[in-house]
């Protein structure tokens, strides 16, 4: 069997929702906790994923919906049959298709993970009069935030007649002091024009209790969150209780950072964008490098864990001399260090560009610096300004050395970069994150983030998109085209090659099949 990168114990799903065609027998399955211990079919547990397992190692990472703990609700004729912009879009309905994590394998290799893809289904759980949607968009800014929710209000309204939703203004926090405002196609038009989010934004505010008590006395049962990792973690909790008190309220998570860290999605909106506008910046270090004698460029990109924007940046730019990021440990002085390469590109060049993401040496940096393990209200560790800080250093050693004085210019467009408006691309992929939502939350699925696995809109598991952080792989592929493009040196020692390939390995097995097979649990399971 495939590795299940799950919670420690799974559940085997019961069947699958409405009419899709791929529908299961509840008496096909069993319901079985963490222990062996059998529970009574058709109940999904807390905190527990659901596992829909078939034929040749097919796995289906499942999503919940309102029949798996709300017995017995009414279901609608889905509206956009009679929507005339869709129907004369054949086959428009989406009955049961689910999409592979990994597209790439042998002949002999298992099915492997698949979920559930996204779009309409023949079948929804609300009418449009009875919806009361809310959006709240938390954590920091990204390119696309007003796209996103533009196109969710839009989507709602044009598709499914839904008049009512409002906006939770200033993130989780909204919930509390109960600041709202309506939100309608008029309201929105033209803020995808716009950079940052017209719903403010704020870190931490995960009270539970508070955030459910307030959906519960407006009525709400449409909640969409935009937001990164630590915010889809709250719209997790908050999913849980609504499940417990058995509300009749969809979750869905959109999932947002500028990292693009969020693990099994394709790639995060905003991302483009912030590439794009990456690329100004390093033009004008180049610019300044090239225009005075031994000139050296340094820019700080946003990366706190994941060099991504850096190695796209870079390899986007064809300007830059090396990129730093954190997942790749560098070092500064001796033989293959930072400073014997920079030394070389200016005798060779007389001109460099660094790129370095705000991650990268902070193990370097707390050696210097009196560095205090502070965080900010998402948890997120305080860094140090290390392009700064490199900068520093770089001019320290080249003025011990009285025959190559250097000309050093700093640029920081961390903000100027998550701030601007989104481009083209990430519109038309904001459009798709939001349809996709809506899409599933007028179906009765909840509990769920939309997003894209290998070019396909997918319903994914709040656990997938929480349990780790996606990161470069500095032996994969794509590092070494970085590599080969400014042709830096890989700053790495075969240790750290080897102790990076087992992380690989490790984390390719994480959540393996010990979770199910070592428990000595038996599984029934008949696709029908």
């Amino acid at each position: 069997m495939n590795s299940l990168c799950s919670s420690s114990s799974a559940i085997v799903s019961l069947k699958s929702p409405g009419s899709d065609s791929n529908s299961v027998s509840r008496n096909s399955f069993a319901c079985l906790s963490g222990s062996g211990q059998k529970v009574e079919s058709g109940v999904v547990m807390e905190n527990k994923a659901k596992i829909l397992l078939g034929d040749n190692g097919y796995v289906l990472e499942d999503v919940p919906h309102f029949s798996d703990y709300i017995p017995n609700l009414p279901t609608y004729p889905n509206p956009l049959q009679d929507n005339p912009a869709y129907s004369v879009v054949k086959q428009y309905f989406v009955n049961g298709d689910t999409v592979a994590q990994k597209i790439v394998g042998h002949k002999n290799s298992p099915r492997g993970i698949h979920f559930r893809r996204a779009g309409p289904r023949q079948r929804v759980y609300f009418e449009a009069e009875d919806v009361h949607a809310c959006i709240v968009t938390c954590g920091g800014l990204c390119p696309g935030l007003n796209t996103v929710i533009r196109e969710i209000v839009c989507g709602l309204h044009h598709m499914y007649g839904v008049k009512e939703v409002s906006g939770i203004v200033g993130g989780y926090k909204g919930f509390y002091s109960r600041n709202t405002i309506p939100l309608t196609p008029k309201s929105v038009n033209d803020i995808h024009k716009r950079g940052g989010t017209i719903l403010g934004t704020s870190r931490g505010g995960h009270d539970k209790s508070k955030i459910v008590d307030s959906i519960k006395d407006r009525g709400i049962n449409q909640v969409y969150i935009i937001g990164g990792d630590g915010t889809q973690k709250g719209a997790s909790v908050i999913f849980e209780e609504i499940k417990r008190r058995g509300l009749k309220v969809v979750v869905a998570g959109i999932p947002k950072t500028i990292d693009n860290d969020i693990p099994v999605i394709d790639k995060s909106f905003g991302f483009d964008s912030a590439v794009e506008e990456a690329q100004r910046a390093i033009n004008a270090a180049h610019v300044e490098s090239v225009s005075i004698e031994n000139g050296i460029g340094v820019v700080k990109v946003m990366g706190r864990y994941s060099g991504f924007i850096a190695m796209y940046a870079t390899l986007a730019s064809r300007d830059v001399d090396c990129c730093l990021i954190p997942e790749s440990p560098f070092y500064l002085e001796g033989p293959g260090g930072l400073f014997e390469y920079i030394e070389k590109r200016l005798k060779e060049n007389g001109h460099m560009v660094i790129v370095i993401a705000e991650g990268a040496g902070q193990d370097l940096l707390s050696d210097s610096v009196n560095s205090m393990d502070k965080q900010d209200a998402s948890g997120n560790k305080l860094l140090e300004d290390v392009g700064l800080w490199i900068s520093q250093k770089i001019k320290d050693h080249f003025a011990k050395k009285s025959k190559m004085a250097i000309n050093l210019k700093y640029i920081d467009p961390t903000y100027m970069i998550r701030a601007i408006p989104s481009n083209g691309s990430d519109n038309v992929y904001c459009t798709l994150l939001a349809q996709s939502a809506v899409h599933g939350a007028m179906a009765g699925y909840s509990g769920f983030v939309a997003g894209p696995v290998n070019g396909r809109e997918c319903f994914i598991p709040f656990y997938r998109i929480t349990e780790k952080q996606h990161q470069v792989v500095i032996t994969d592929r794509m590092w070494a085209r970085l590599l080969s493009s400014t042709n830096q040196p890989s700053f790495l020692s075969t240790k750290d090659v080897t102790e990076d390939k087992r992380d690989e390995e490790v984390q390719q097995a994480h959540c393996s099949d010990d979770n199910l097979v070592n428990k000595e649990i038996s599984y029934t399971y008949v696709l029908e």
